[in-house]
């Protein structure tokens, strides 16, 4: 049994086990031919993120707040191959920390993590955490361009492997892969020309608004200085193709794609009340978990009932309000999980948000296109810079983040006051799994009605390869391909063709 003495904050009462985020740090590293050579790995970043972090707090004495964590999470890293991310990231920071855990594959993980950890730290689990990670890639890039060798150190298995937390099955199937549906610029496109024709809104229209949805977010990073792109794009400069903004996936353009050549780290840490007193952290610092969710959709894309909605986010955001004893009406500050334009969509239709309108900005960074998409980690960025909204401008902030194609989903809501009541997390996952799933066919031959598509391109923006969600007669989905450029042609410039009658053959893949 544990005993919890009630303090205040301000004149309320509050148990002393509430959990509060009382630090965050942000990195952002531009790598360069001179500084090649003595670039950092991305463990090395962490620890600056979690020094940064640990004097954002405020204590008289940052290193000995790191040394005190009682639990390391580390968002799993891409750029470098680590067998024990949290012993490194301990070694870094001079910490021994009772529990040590690492996330799976997944944008999802940063809040995960986080929801999870505020559950802890209330249950009387831990009394301190750090949450951090960091890739890059930009230095690995330039590394192989100028033929440089990077001296960065590598982890053998001596430490045994940690905790892992999440769902780590593959995003795709064998037959979503054998159509050419393993990356997400092959996906989140077909979840946009679904989007479009489940607006009714002519594809022209609706990609000026996608568009100027996006500008809006370049506007906010250009405002960040820890974003990698600081310049305003214009909508007519991000849906036009050009030179420099080719055509990816149809009808995304690489600026309207998550940038991952960049090199970031992020760190947030969270402690009790309790624990935040004792250290000497100014209340002006503390910013609250108030409540989170995390589900799944139907994991594979083709099992889903459509491919322009997420009930899990839905479920989600749903448990999260209402454990928070709130609705969105009364959400200032919204920072969407924004890879792609789709994925902010489909977050903001499920929330009940105008994705195109209203006063408050979906993104507090600039998003990963613009702000930087540093692998799993981006959505750490988005919880630091929502702490750091909330310190300034005070009121409430929800946060989403996703893995994989829209498949994993997690969502936090925080206050710059302390919750009503006492933090809780809800996992939906029963209320989505309910939900109509679609058979999915695969070597279908015969007629269909054409579902969603997009054309993949190459580098010179020749079209190269058409990808076609197609339902059958039955109400089955099958996938098919073209590289019959009557076929793309007809795709990319007929308008809108979502609903038009197709055949499918095991030779010709989808035709007219």
């Amino acid at each position: 049994m544990i005993l919890r003495t009630v303090v205040t904050v301000g004149r309320m009462p509050i148990d002393p086990r509430t959990p509060v985020i009382v630090g965050v740090g942000q990195l952002t590293r531009r790598p360069s031919a001179d500084t090649i050579e003595v670039v950092t790995e991305p463990v090395a970043m962490i620890g600056e993120a979690a020094r940064l972090a640990a004097k954002d707090s405020g204590v008289t004495d940052p290193a000995k707040l790191l040394r005190s964590v009682a639990s390391v999470r580390a968002v799993d890293v891409m750029s470098w191959r680590y067998t024990n991310t949290p012993a490194a990231i301990c070694a870094a920071i001079d910490a021994e920390p009772r529990q040590r855990i690492r996330s799976t594959t997944g944008g999802n993980s940063p809040q995960m993590l986080l929801n999870d950890a505020a559950s802890a730290i209330l249950d009387g689990d831990v009394d301190s955490v750090l949450i951090g990670g960091a890739e890059a890639f930009a230095s690995r890039r330039l590394a192989r361009t100028l033929g440089a060798q990077l001296s960065w150190p590598t982890q053998g298995d001596e430490s045994g492997p940690p905790e892992r937390m999440g769902d780590n099955r593959p995003g795709s199937n064998d037959v979503e892969m054998s159509h050419s549906l393993a990356l997400p610029t092959q996906v989140y496109p077909v979840f946009e020309n679904a989007l479009r024709a489940a607006s009714g809104i002519p594809p022209t229209e609706h990609g000026d608004r996608v568009a100027a949805m996006w500008a809006r977010f370049s506007e906010v990073a250009a405002g960040n200085p820890n974003a990698w792109s600081r310049d305003a794009v214009t909508a007519s400069a991000i849906a036009t193709p050009s030179a420099d903004n080719r055509l990816i996936g149809f009808p995304y353009t690489k600026v309207q794609c998550a940038n991952l050549q960049v090199d970031q780290a992020a760190a947030v840490l969270l402690c009790s009340v309790e624990a935040a007193r004792s250290a000497g952290i100014p209340q002006d610092r503390w910013v609250f978990p108030w409540s989170g969710a995390d589900a799944h959709d139907h994991w594979f894309v083709s099992e889903r009932a459509d491919l322009h909605s997420s009930p899990a986010i839905a479920a989600c955001g749903a448990a999260a309000l209402r454990l928070g004893g709130t609705t969105m009406d009364d959400v200032e500050h919204v920072e969407l999980y924004s890879c792609f334009p789709s994925a902010v969509q489909i977050g903001a239709h499920a929330l009940g948000i105008d994705p195109f309108g209203g006063t408050r900005s979906l993104t507090q960074t600039g998003g990963l296109a613009f702000f930087g998409g540093p692998g799993n980690n981006y959505s750490t960025h988005g919880i630091a810079a929502m702490v750091e909204r909330l310190r300034r401008d005070r009121g409430l902030g929800l946060v989403t983040a996703l893995g994989w194609f829209a498949t994993k989903h997690s969502v936090g809501i925080y206050g710059a006051e302390p919750p009503s009541t006492a933090f809780r997390a809800a996992k939906p996952q029963e209320d989505v799994d309910r939900r109509p799933r679609v058979a999915l066919v695969d070597e279908y031959e015969g007629p269909g009605t054409l579902e969603s598509f997009t054309v993949m391109h190459e580098r010179d923006g020749t079209p190269a390869l058409a990808i076609v969600a197609v339902r059958t007669p039955s109400g089955a989905r099958t996938w098919a391909n073209s590289t019959e450029e009557a076929v793309m042609q007809w795709l990319t410039s007929a308008g809108a063709v979502v609903g038009t009658a197709v055949k499918v053959d095991a030779t010709n893949g989808v035709t007219l």
